[in-house]
């Protein structure tokens, strides 16, 4: 299984609220499932207990900023298919991270 968060990934990201205030925030980490539109995008994160709390754009059902963690995204799987982090994903403002995601889908 595919390590989602690697620590050198984990030693990158800011701090939760680091980023508050900035209009258009960094992206650190795309996450995404591969039999559907649901993705991720991650622009801070810290331990949280046995745990790490992300902040980032979900793609799922509704488009919105909120909270998930690192065991809710290892805990889907469907079908024996379960969430991955992009590897060739590049760190870079949300709004061309959202501009290539809907230019990817045709939208």
């Amino acid at each position: 299984m595919m390590e989602l968060l690697p620590e050198e990934l984990k030693n990158l990201l800011p701090k939760l609220y680091e980023q508050e205030g900035i209009e258009d925030q960094k992206v650190f980490i795309k996450y995404f499932f591969p039999a559907g539109n649901w993705t991720w995008f991650v622009t801070e994160g810290e331990p949280r207990g046995d745990d790490f709390l992300f902040f980032g754009y979900v793609i799922g059902l509704d488009k919105e900023w909120g909270y998930f963690t690192l065991k809710q995204l290892e805990e889907i799987n469907i079908n024996y298919l379960t969430v991955e982090r992009d590897l060739y994903f590049r760190q870079e403002e949300f709004s061309r991270c959202l501009a290539r995601w809907k230019l990817e889908r045709g939208g």
